[in-house]
């Protein structure tokens, strides 16, 4: 079945690449431009630029808010609990695309961010929102994953909630949140291209341009994408390294899994987790 499978596909690829051929597409005179230092400077670096400035800024900001608000989820403190499970649950719902419409026309409004960077201000915004609640999630799920005898020898040793989550909860979480953080990540940096809908310059939207200048779309786009794989993998490789190098020095838990943050998500998955503990 395997050898099936790589024969079909190596034919599908054989003929998708003869048709490419036949339009002109895999011309030496489509690619040539790529060569050149002026597409770089004009189109590809630019475009890079705002892609990793924002999925940068987005990551960060994601990352402190989905902390914040994962632990919020847990407090025994209902005034704060409550918020922020509404929070969550509401920004996960809204598409990415509206909140960065709706930040970036709020931030034309009220003048409260330089023009030139309000695309980058609403794109940041959006990306910040969505992907926090998603990591709030994941941050929950952790936790929960980890033996409940630790929560007990804690109180038996007399530390109250928050010294426990602190010193040994989060700590043991992160290695098992790690791969499924990283994904997030990932996710965050292609979601960026999105921005072109508010005139956010970002690699995909000037790949768009270079095409249309150039006359070499398809090039254009297999260029980028494989510029776009190479940032990706070198993401997830370096996680990989992270996660390995912390398994080394600490026994944490097992990696968390992408299906368990979603069933932590899931209505009556807090009240399972309640029964359990």
């Amino acid at each position: 079945m395997a050898v099936l499978t790589v024969a079909v596909t190596a034919v599908i690829i054989g003929v998708v690449l003869w048709r490419f051929n036949e339009k002109g597409q895999l011309d030496w005179a489509k690619w040539q431009p790529f060569l050149t230092a002026d597409l770089w400077r004009t189109y590809l670096l630019p475009g890079l630029q705002g892609t990793l400035t924002a999925a940068a800024l987005s990551i960060v900001l994601a990352l402190a808010l989905g902390f914040l608000l994962g632990v919020g989820r847990m407090t025994p403190v209902a005034f704060i609990r409550w918020p922020c499970a509404v929070f969550v649950e509401f920004f996960r719902a809204v598409p990415v695309l509206i909140m960065m419409i709706f930040s970036f026309a709020a931030y034309g409004l009220v003048d409260g961010v330089p023009s030139e960077y309000q695309a980058l201000a609403g794109v940041v915004t959006g990306l910040t929102l969505y992907n926090g609640a998603v990591i709030a999630e994941i941050i929950r799920a952790g936790v929960h994953s980890l033996p409940r005898g630790q929560v007990e020898a804690a109180a038996s040793l007399g530390l109250r909630w928050g010294s426990t989550m602190r010193l040994i909860q989060l700590p043991q979480a992160i290695t098992s949140m790690l791969p499924v953080l990283v994904s997030q990540m990932v996710v965050i940096l292609k979601d960026t291209a999105i921005g072109y809908q508010i005139t956010f310059l970002e690699v995909v939207r000037q790949t768009t341009n270079l095409g249309s200048t150039y006359r070499n779309y398809l090039p254009a786009l297999i260029v980028v994408a494989l510029l776009l794989i190479t940032i990706n993998f070198a993401l997830s490789s370096f996680a990989t390294w992270l996660e390995r190098r912390m398994r080394r020095s600490s026994r944490g838990p097992a990696p968390l899994e992408p299906e368990a943050v979603e069933q932590e998500g899931a209505p009556g998955a807090q009240v399972l987790h309640t029964q359990r503990d």
